[in-house]
């Protein structure tokens, strides 16, 4: 089965250039569906600073909650973003799954946990 491109994706897209202390990366790593990138982390140089806007809502995904409880103090060295689940309203287990993926990227990049910024998009309910 091919995979449907939505009749808003742009038909190309532009020659971006390099930005001094950003390295970006996508990957397909099965978050939800086979075959589709779903997985985007930009590495950031150290002493990078960082602030956030965050949601007022009472009922925050444990990405935001993740966001929220490392913003003050102010240094990121990575954001990691992934379509397909949300992970809200997924109570400790969300909250697990948000500190493990935060864990291996850190892990990955050589950095705190806490340096790492989290966004997901996608399912609700399902960690």
């Amino acid at each position: 089965m091919a995979l449907k491109v939505s009749p808003l994706a742009p038909a190309r897209f532009p020659d971006m250039p390099s930005i001094a202390g950003v390295t970006l990366a996508s990957a397909e790593a099965g978050v939800r569906y086979k075959g589709r990138t779903d997985v985007f982390l930009a590495e950031l140089a150290p002493g990078t600073t960082v602030a956030g806007t965050l949601t007022k809502s009472l009922t925050a995904s444990a990405p935001v909650e993740w966001c929220r409880a490392n913003l003050a103090d102010g240094r990121g060295r990575a954001v990691l973003v992934n379509s397909g689940n949300a992970n809200a309203f997924t109570g400790k287990k969300g909250h697990d799954g948000a500190v493990a993926t935060a864990e291996a990227a850190a892990k990955a990049i050589g950095c705190k946990p806490s340096e790492v910024f989290l966004a997901s998009t996608g399912v609700i309910g399902e960690p």
